[in-house]
């Protein structure tokens, strides 16, 4: 029987990378560098990659021109949504607008505890954020 924090085994054992294709590659890597309080751990024409949170979860960016024609830029915000667990999210609402980020939407009650909120990045992303007790559940029951 699964649990919240001991969950049925499945083949796809979790989310490896989210990557944001870019078409202004130098101009993302600053702001998410800015965003994340820490640089690139890879580094290259084509593609940089972050390990940020308490998973060390993989953010990417990819550099449309040097893709190949892999991937495009957003035209418009939309797709699928990633939501980052933050412990504030009028705090982190108001520090990614203050680096250059857009209201997407503003911090509202999902129920059972779940506040999310989104913003859009200078890039076309929508940077989603979610005050979400069960990944504090997951983390806890992972540190014992």
């Amino acid at each position: 029987m699964s649990t919240e924090t001991d969950p049925i085994p499945s083949p796809l054992r979790g989310l490896t990378t989210v990557v944001f294709p870019v078409t202004d590659f130098d101009a993302a890597k600053s702001w998410y560098t800015k965003v994340f309080g820490i640089a690139p751990y890879m580094d290259t024409p084509a593609y940089a990659e972050f390990r940020v949170g308490d998973y060390q979860h993989e953010f990417g960016l990819l550099n449309v021109p040097m893709s190949g024609g892999f991937a495009q830029a957003p035209a418009a915000a939309g797709g699928a949504i990633v939501y980052w667990h933050v412990d504030d999210i009028e705090a982190e609402l108001a520090r990614l607008v203050s680096l250059g980020a857009t209201l997407h939407q503003p911090a509202r009650d999902f129920g059972r505890g779940f506040i999310g909120a989104s913003v859009i990045d200078p890039f076309g992303h929508i940077l989603a954020l979610m005050y979400n007790p069960h990944y504090l559940a997951v983390a806890a029951a992972r540190a014992v």
